[in-house]
């Protein structure tokens, strides 16, 4: 397993980018404007990461600019935590086994996610390519909320 990256919705692309680049230090590494979910993603990496973090090997912190407002409470602007893992299937299967709620599984054999007892999400990601989609996963529905 390998940590990624944490996601923090912001309400104010401008302010946040001035606060952790500006302010605080950290890189831009890339950015991803989706028309289509009318949101932007923003990567950033501290200074000494940032070349590691081009080539995906440095964990780096997820800027989520959702373009239709929003008030983010409850502690809704912390998206996920995220990592990479060697096979997604045969660990959400041991997650299932331990009694863990798959939220969204993984049925394009690259992403799902789960929630810790606290309620914190976790996004895995499938190293490499996406594994053929599988059952149980592939007709299994999301779970609750991630």
């Amino acid at each position: 397993m390998q940590y990624l990256h944490t996601m923090v919705r912001v309400a104010n692309l401008e302010q946040a980018l001035d606060f952790y680049c500006d302010q605080l230090g950290l890189v831009e590494i890339s950015r991803k404007d989706s028309e289509s979910g009318r949101f932007t993603l923003v990567f950033l990496a501290a200074p000494g990461d940032a070349e590691s973090a081009r080539e995906k090997h440095a964990p780096m912190v997820e800027l989520t600019y959702n373009w239709d407002p929003e008030t983010y409470t409850g502690g809704r602007n912390f998206g996920h935590l995220a990592y990479r893992v060697d096979d997604i299937y045969a660990l959400c299967e041991r997650l299932q086994q331990a009694g863990v709620t798959i939220n969204r599984p993984p049925r394009d054999g690259h992403m799902a996610f789960i929630r810790s007892p606290d309620g914190i999400s976790i996004e895995l990601l499938q190293k490499g390519d996406s594994l053929p989609p599988a059952e149980p996963w592939q007709s299994m529905p999301n779970t609750g909320e991630w």
